[in-house]
């Protein structure tokens, strides 16, 4: 019997990528938008302090276990920004078009293009828990002008991974699950839910 998951998040992308990885271990992930649960502010500098944030927000409103992840791409020219703002990289409203070309026009005059992707998710049981079980992971690549690639979202089609010599939404969501950041988040975070 699989336990009810309320994920913190509305995002399709995310909530696929939960869900495949989550069943095995008994869990049905379900969007916090099903149990009418508004978006949480998202105040804080760090990305766990964020994600800590959405999970107790969501578990408090449902009366359910509630996972959240904060996670964003991380320009080391650019000292680390997009980071906590990538989804509003750009301002609102949230658009993926308009975050990847001010991220290209911000990386245009600098020579480093290396950047990485980070995840952290956060596990509570209740909105209260005491021991929020955490999880986090980092993908390393380089940020490309033109983009390339059809699968995946947010800056996926300008995410290079040198060594495959394919952008992240060259892909097939296998592969991508297998080494991404929020792969390696997801494989963390079973390991301790085990």
């Amino acid at each position: 019997m699989l336990r009810t998951l309320v994920l913190a998040s509305n995002n399709a992308g995310k909530l696929k990528e939960f869900g495949q990885m989550l069943a095995p271990v008994g869990f049905d992930v379900h969007p916090q938008g099903e149990f009418n649960v508004p978006e949480a502010d998202e105040p804080y500098l760090t990305f766990v302090e964020n994600a800590l944030t959405k999970a107790r927000h969501a578990a408090r409103l449902t009366g359910k276990p509630a996972l959240a992840d904060d996670s964003g791409v991380c320009v080391n020219a650019l000292q680390g920004a997009p980071g906590v703002l990538s989804a509003r990289y750009a301002g609102e409203p949230k658009s993926d078009l308009n975050n990847n070309r001010k991220l290209v026009a911000d990386l245009a005059a600098h020579e480093d293009k290396s950047a990485y992707y980070y995840c952290v998710l956060v596990f509570v049981r209740h909105a209260d828990d005491p021991q929020p079980v955490i999880a986090d992971g980092s993908w390393h690549g380089e940020i490309i002008a033109d983009p390339r690639g059809a699968s995946g979202f947010g800056y996926d089609a300008h995410f290079l991974i040198p060594e495959l010599g394919k952008t992240a939404a060259e892909l097939t969501s296998a592969e991508k699950n297998a080494i991404s950041h929020r792969g390696q988040a997801l494989r963390a975070l079973v390991k301790k839910l085990q």
